[in-house]
């Protein structure tokens, strides 16, 4: 069952008359009349603000696929419109128009919608998780959002529902070949083979074959950074510790950019399940940690670009300033280095050729889909990829552990019991691998080597998961922060702990030497960051914060 069939009364609710009363000094304008049938947002719209209903109702309708519409729901008296994007005033998923008696509603733009939810608590803990179930019940739906056009298994789609899926965007997949719409309309604007995927965005707008970046920029992800605003604090990386920043240091007021050349979440927002964070005894996803925190970071007002690359960082002026890979440079106040690490990869020939065509870093849904009912091989021994073996193992037909060292030696107790439960996972240790062999739809082989007498083993395979570590992020900082030859930034060389050797640059999360690879201390290092950063301030303006 649906979000919508369990929780409705929690995604749809209806304010009380002192509650409505309280909402009005929120609002963005005076009260508006619309009249039947009048369309009061639509699909792909910019700035569309939340409405709430005084009189009358809005029906609420998504895209179901490339040609028609589908009814969400419809919205009476007391009842608010919107979902995580009028947060951040992005285009709107979904369309609404008056219904068969007119409307008369509230506006509440992003500003004014993100100040009812921080001054009352009371409404703003109601209108948050019904924009959070709201979000999810369009992804379970499917329909809405972005429509990708191509091969279901191409690195290209794979790559793109990635992306959409881990930055908490609806969307469907229609096959060119076999799908009528989708296969129609390839056909219709003369869609070369080579330009697939072909990508419908929410507004209509399509796209041949694209980047992430050009992705998102239609989809509205891309906040109109200004390079003269000075901001209090630009963070570099949005998986747990810049997120725990962005959240801690706009709560307090100051002015917030994040920036992540890739998705919300970072390493950690991929994986299946983290059973070990503090206040989730049944677990909670990386995908859902990250989603979480992202629009709590977005309520505080943190402008967020992703995926937004940092060329280098400049420390030799009054302020630090980030050069974007677009040319353009930001300016803060404080900077705060939460860019992680980059996934490890061995030294093998063809390795990036086989890269989404069955060799994956990470396992998600959508990578499980794919290898359903297949033999399969995992390489590494720490708890990433223990949570991704727990995951994947009930959904394939076998799977192949490599590892150097017993799993004792570096994986979590739980992790490892549970593994041993798994009746289809065959642990070899000792083992490299070596070789990748594939053919023109890609992997289907893998050749691993014993350590100790250096006889090798061939694996007929399609799908080969790499969790072999990590290296720092940290290339970026070439020239102006100290790093340890591993690459890892050095902090504490001063009263802040945290602090770098640049003043008012700051380094937390997997990137800073000696820090705690698990999720909870990242966020807490992100939490700690602030008040320093707020003692740096403090101290430049002469003790007055």
């Amino acid at each position: 069952m649906t979000t919508l069939g369990t929780r409705r009364h929690q995604m749809f609710p209806a304010l009380d008359g002192a509650q409505i009363a309280t909402a009005r000094r929120f609002s963005s304008g005076p009260e508006r009349r619309f009249a039947p049938g009048e369309e009061i947002y639509a699909i792909g719209a910019v700035d569309v603000p939340a409405w709430l209903v005084l009189q009358g109702a809005i029906h609420v309708l998504r895209r179901d696929g490339l040609s028609h519409e589908a009814p969400i729901t419809t919205h009476g008296v007391g009842q608010f419109s919107g979902e995580v994007n009028q947060l951040a005033g992005r285009p709107s998923i979904a369309g609404g128009r008056a219904g068969p008696d007119g409307c008369t509603a509230l506006p509440f733009d992003a500003a004014h919608l993100r100040a009812l939810m921080v001054g009352s608590a009371e409404l703003g803990e109601l209108v948050m998780r019904a924009f959070i179930l709201r979000r999810v019940e369009l992804i379970a739906e499917g329909g809405a959002g972005t429509i990708l056009i191509g091969a279901p298994d191409s690195p290209d789609i794979v790559r793109l529902q990635n992306f959409l899926t881990r930055s908490g965007y609806p969307n469907l997949t229609l096959n060119a070949a076999s799908d009528a719409e989708g296969k129609a309309l390839v056909e219709r604007i003369g869609v070369l083979p080579e330009e697939l995927p072909l990508v419908v965005c929410p507004n209509g707008h399509m796209l041949r074959r694209p980047s992430n970046g050009e992705v998102a920029t239609c989809l509205g992800m891309m906040p109109a950074l200004d390079s003269a605003t000075l901001y209090d604090v630009a963070i570099v990386g949005a998986g747990p510790a810049g997120l725990a920043a962005a959240v801690y240091a706009a709560s307090e007021g100051l002015s917030v950019v994040v920036l992540d050349e890739r998705a919300m979440g970072g390493q950690a927002g991929a994986s299946a399940r983290i059973e070990n964070y503090l206040g989730f005894p049944t677990g909670i996803s990386g995908q859902a940690l990250a989603g979480r925190a992202f629009n709590q970071a977005l309520k505080f007002g943190a402008e967020i670009a992703v995926p937004l690359s940092v060329r280098k960082l400049h420390c030799d002026g009054a302020t630090p300033a980030l050069e974007l890979t677009d040319g353009r440079q930001l300016k803060a106040r404080a900077v705060v280095i939460a860019s992680g690490a980059r996934y490890r990869r061995p030294a093998i020939r063809d390795l990036p050729h086989y890269e989404g065509r069955g060799v994956s870093y990470w396992a998600s849904p959508i990578e499980a889909r794919l290898c359903a009912g297949e033999e399969v091989a995992l390489v590494g021994g720490g708890n990433s990829a223990g949570q991704a073996i727990v995951f994947l193992a009930p959904q394939v037909a076998r799977l192949n552990l490599f590892v150097r060292r017993d799993l004792s030696e570096t994986m979590s107790r739980y992790l490892i019991d549970r593994i041993a439960a798994l009746p289809n996972v065959e642990i070899h240790v000792g083992s490299d691998i070596v070789a990748l062999d594939g053919d023109a739809e890609g992997l289907t082989s893998a050749t691993f080597r014993k350590r100790a007498d250096g006889s090798s083993h061939r694996l007929d395979i399609r799908h080969l998961f790499l969790f072999i570590g990590a290296d720092p992020n940290s290339d970026w900082l070439e020239g102006c922060v100290a790093t340890d030859p591993q690459g890892f930034v050095e902090t504490g060389g001063g009263a802040l702990p945290l602090e770098t050797n640049v003043p008012g640059v700051f380094a937390i999360g997997d990137v800073r030497k000696g820090s705690t690879k698990r999720v909870a201390a990242a966020v807490g290092e992100g939490a700690a960051v602030v008040s320093q950063i707020h003692a740096k301030l403090a101290e430049r303006n002469g003790g007055q914060a």
